[in-house]
């Protein structure tokens, strides 16, 4: 990267939100800000749960039932599109049709996971979609942001309703997930996108659509295939009974991320898992284990915390915490976390500059070796 580009990172990128919102507000409770393990009133929790974040909600009620560092700022990858669903989806008919060009396509990052859409093809909104929450296309994500106005208006309007949901955590960069300088969510703030998103019948569908056909031109289709290995079981996993969506992601950079859905015996449960050690399947196996505790434990654990309601839906903003404790170690207060690297606050543009220089590349380190997974060649 260039030292023009990178001062101009640093000049688009506000210093204030390189320290966790958290660290003044505990969104959910004071619980839910401090570190290391949160659970009562259950025990038995999966033993061989490795991921640096994890959560287990009631989707109906909003209780957490247990957590771990649940507001600790981590690279989102490609979960963050849930937010973006959550704000645009809302937007356009699934039937309208859009005629996609070069430059819908030209902004994509390098290395970005694809559904194949091609410039000169007309897709309906719906089958953009499809290629958003089954193939985690970021070319349709583009295509859907450029007939929104643009990255920049798209990115906005994601912030915006990450502020409605009361998702302090979140500070979005681009609307993809894409391993970005900066752009960071948490277990606590994906659950929330999660959570309202299942509330569109869209979003619902499309989230639970386990294959679809996919336009190639000239009148034929190839078919796509949802990337959450819960619900096709693919890659060795079998389907998980009573799953209903909703979103995975991983680069080399960020690692693995998960937020998934099931419903059981008329409950819903959400579980999201940031950042396991194993590669592969370890975010889908630690997300199982930790649905099936909820489903066994549900009756008798007691809340740690709650999901927050949106401010447009009468939510209560969130205040600072009284007597809130300091959170140490992994779920670090004084620097948010991308990948394993600090971004701490630094005064003034050249420090700006040296932190978006050296942090976004510090990425590749501590997950290099996740590369070599199968998932290496496709970022999703």
């Amino acid at each position: 990267m260039s030292r023009r580009a990178v001062l101009g990172l640093a000049a688009m990128t506000p210093l204030t939100l390189a320290s966790p919102a958290s660290a003044a507000t505990v969104v959910g409770g004071e619980r839910l800000g401090l570190s290391g393990i949160q659970v009562q009133g259950a025990v038995d929790l999966p033993k061989k749960l490795t991921a640096r974040s994890w959560l287990v909600a009631d989707q109906d009620s909003g209780e957490v039932l247990a957590a771990c560092n649940v507001h600790q700022r981590l690279a989102p990858a490609s979960t963050l599109k849930m937010l973006f669903a959550d704000a645009v989806l809302k937007k356009f008919e699934r039937t309208r049709t859009y005629k996609v060009t070069d430059v819908d396509l030209a902004d994509i990052p390098e290395g970005s996971s694809l559904v194949g859409i091609k410039p000169g093809i007309t897709y309906t909104v719906e089958q953009l979609w499809l290629g958003v929450f089954l193939r985690s296309g970021n070319d349709a994500v583009h295509v859907l942001s450029h007939m929104n106005g643009g990255i920049a208006r798209t990115v906005a309007e994601m912030q915006a309703r990450a502020e409605d949901l009361q998702a302090l955590d979140t500070h979005v960069v681009s609307p993809d997930g894409f391993d970005h300088p900066g752009q960071l969510s948490s277990a606590y703030d994906l659950t929330l996108f999660a959570r309202h998103g299942l509330k569109n019948d869209d979003f619902r569908g499309y989230c639970s659509t386990r294959t679809a056909d996919f336009p190639a031109g000239g009148g034929k289709t190839f078919q796509i295939q949802n990337t959450d290995r819960l619900l096709t079981g693919a890659w060795g996993l079998g389907t998980y009974q009573g799953l209903i969506g909703v979103k995975n992601g991983y680069t080399s950079n960020a690692g693995n991320t998960f937020t998934g859905a099931a419903t059981r015996g008329g409950r819903t449960l959400l579980v999201t898992v940031m950042h396991p050690q194993p590669g592969g399947n370890g975010v889908y196996q630690e997300t199982a284990a930790l649905l099936d505790w909820g489903f066994a434990h549900a009756r008798t654990a007691r809340a740690v915390g709650t999901l927050v309601e949106p401010l447009s839906e009468g939510g209560t903003r969130a205040t600072p915490g009284s007597g809130q404790k300091e959170r140490k170690g992994t779920s670090g207060d004084e620097a948010a976390t991308v990948g394993g690297s600090s971004w701490g606050l630094v005064g003034g543009v050249g420090g700006a500059a040296a932190l978006l220089a050296g942090g976004v590349y510090a990425l590749r380190g501590r997950r290099r070796r996740q590369a070599q997974e199968e998932e290496g060649r496709h970022r999703l």
